[in-house]
């Protein structure tokens, strides 16, 4: 049966505070751990009005102290912000409090407008150039393998212990599939952006796929964008709120919250508007728990893949949770 994960943004609701989203991310993990979802991921992004957080690895501590099972993680970690081997000591400290729980998603992409970019970066040499050998300086922290002729040879990531996180490469383009199959990590594509060629660069990837410390053999998702309800009608309405801010989003407006469903239905959409949205209710996933299922699977078969990550930007907390609930129950998740 296909396994089912969560990608949450911790969007701010219109009408609400940061401190409201994030005390719904806490919420929605433990009820994920409840309802046998596969992994709890949280996002990177900075100097956001409408997004809660901006520091991934203090999220998943706080994340993971408060549920028992399901895997915690980041998606992303944008890498080139950062000294590889302060990631590898988070994370090797995380892995450590909470040993085979968790997960590194490692992304590229800056997060953030470029004031905040370079803010992140002040005073530093790295650049998204680096990327490819941070992620191999990693690597060799994690399993305590750092070459010889390294710039770093002899230092080891602290804590030492036995086991060490998941490592994904994160994307939405064939490049990143590209060096996740030359190194041989495992690979989770970005579908919820509506970049095309999601099934092409993923099929690459495994086709490309090269053994290596990390793994013998590909293993990749996609993160989706999931709007659930009893009816098709309920769902619908439901995914308005994500449309309209992703319309948003697309037109370069700034934007504080997540829009409500009254806002997003009361919108003055111009014709142009209601084109665009159209054709991105292709990559949507929307209807009721059958209807889900159905396109989950076909999706699943698309990525080659036995695990799809869920994002849910649905307004009214209540409603989200019971999207995933649904979600659950036709999966047979617990």
């Amino acid at each position: 049966m296909l396994k089912l994960g969560i990608l949450d943004q911790s969007h701010i609701p219109e009408g609400g505070t940061a401190q409201d989203a994030l005390s719904h991310t806490t919420a929605l993990a433990r009820e994920a751990d409840k309802l046998g979802y596969s992994r709890y991921w949280v996002s990177e992004h900075h100097a956001s009005k409408m997004l809660a957080h901006s520091s991934p690895e203090v999220l998943i501590a706080h994340l993971a102290a408060n549920t028992t099972r399901i895997r915690v993680g980041s998606g992303g970690i944008m890498l080139p912000h950062y000294s590889a081997y302060k990631v590898a000591e988070n994370f090797r400290l995380l892995e450590a409090l909470h040993p085979g729980r968790i997960d590194l998603g490692l992304g590229r992409a800056p997060g953030g407008l470029p004031l905040a970019t370079r803010a992140l970066q002040e005073g530093k040499y790295q650049s998204v150039e680096q990327y490819p050998q941070q992620i191999l300086d990693l690597i060799d922290y994690f399993h305590d393998s750092v070459p010889a002729d390294h710039r770093f040879a002899g230092l080891r990531a602290a804590p030492t212990i036995s086991t060490i996180p998941e490592l994904w490469l994160l994307g939405s383009s064939g490049e990143s599939a590209r060096l996740a199959a030359m190194m041989g990590a495992s690979y989770a594509f970005a579908q919820f952006f509506g970049t095309p060629g999601g099934v092409e660069a993923t099929a690459r990837y495994h086709d490309q796929y090269q053994p290596s410390i990390l793994g013998d053999k590909p293993r990749s998702m996609a993160a989706v964008t999931v709007s659930c309800a009893e009816t098709t009608e309920e769902a619908e309405q439901l995914a308005s709120s994500a449309s309209l801010f992703f319309l948003l989003l697309m037109q370069g407006k700034e934007m504080t919250s997540l829009p409500s469903v009254k806002t997003a239905l009361s919108y003055p959409y111009t014709e142009f508007d209601r084109e665009r949205l159209r054709q991105s209710a292709s990559w949507r996933v929307v209807g009721t728990p059958d209807q889900c299922k159905e396109q989950l699977l076909r999706l699943a078969e698309q990525y080659r893949t036995d695990e799809l990550l869920v994002v849910s930007s649905i307004h009214d907390f209540d409603k989200r949770v019971q999207s995933y609930r649904l979600l659950a129950k036709a999966f047979d998740l617990a």
